[in-house]
């Protein structure tokens, strides 16, 4: 059976790609947008449970609507889910990144005028003009020019970049500098970099390189799973994740983490991303 995370099919319409794979009442070949909100919810049925989060800008094909609610396919990822149709904006191109932890946008190019909104990293904007030390997005708001960055200038240590982001909250499902979980804080790091990463733990798993042999010797950058759970090796005695146990992103010493996560599961895999 298809990974319903994965499978643009709302139970009554589907992808035009997914035409005599399954039953559907309808076929489309969807609707692309962006989100112009500053950070929605995917959720598994309209106003149902959170499963991941998208950024301001993520690219999105629309395979159906129920009332306010549209159902998606994120171009990022695959990932499909719920979102509130009101957070959805036109397909218009974007040309830089947020390249700081986290960033306001500004009513006017003064850093005394009333901020509108709260960016994350990776939040992608259309930028039309600057001023000063400011850049003026499509919206008519303004960014601080330090904090971001053209697309195509990209992070090269994924692992510096979530430790950018230690201290930040937990928050299951979380894709973003305002709350993360153990397989956001991975993606957002590769996504930083460049670099193709799916949403859950378990995707990733799969998606992100072979498994290392057992006993292999640990690196920065190495990426160990457990059922459920991705933490990043940031030195050879250290690992940083977003965890429930300090309900943050935190860096701890390898052995005593694994000792304590090893009494929820073991250790599944051991993988060096290519």
């Amino acid at each position: 059976m298809s990974d319903p995370r994965l499978t643009p099919f709302s139970g009554r319409v589907a992808h035009v790609a997914l035409q005599g794979r399954i039953a559907a009442a309808e076929f489309t070949s969807g609707t692309w947008m962006r989100l112009r909100a500053p950070l929605a919810d995917l959720r598994r049925r309209p106003d149902g449970p959170r499963d991941r989060q998208i950024l301001r800008g993520a690219r999105l094909c629309v395979i159906d609507q129920q009332g306010p609610w549209a159902f998606v396919q994120a171009q990022m990822d695959g990932y499909c889910g719920w979102v509130a149709a009101e957070a959805l904006g036109p397909d218009h191109p974007v040309t830089h990144r947020v390249s700081a932890r986290m960033t306001h946008l500004y009513s006017a190019a003064d850093l005394k005028s009333p901020e509108q909104a709260r960016l994350s990293l990776n939040a992608q904007l259309r930028i039309t003009g600057q001023e000063g030390r400011f850049l003026r997005c499509d919206d008519g708001f303004w960014v601080p020019r330090p904090h971001m960055a053209r697309l195509d200038a990209l992070q090269s240590d994924p692992v510096s970049v979530a430790e950018s982001l230690l201290g930040t909250a937990y928050l299951w499902g979380g894709n973003s500098a305002a709350g993360v979980d153990c397989s956001g804080l991975v993606q957002l790091a590769l996504h930083a970099c460049g670099k193709a990463c799916p949403g859950d733990s378990d995707l990733q798993e799969a998606a992100l390189g072979p498994a290392l042999p057992e006993g292999a010797e640990m690196q920065r950058g190495d990426l160990l799973f457990w059922r459920g759970h991705v933490a990043w090796v940031s030195a050879p005695g250290a690992i940083l994740h977003a965890n429930a146990h300090t309900m943050s992103v935190a860096c701890e010493p390898r052995a005593e983490a694994l000792a304590r996560i090893a009494r929820e599961g073991p250790l599944t895999a051991h993988i060096r991303p290519v």
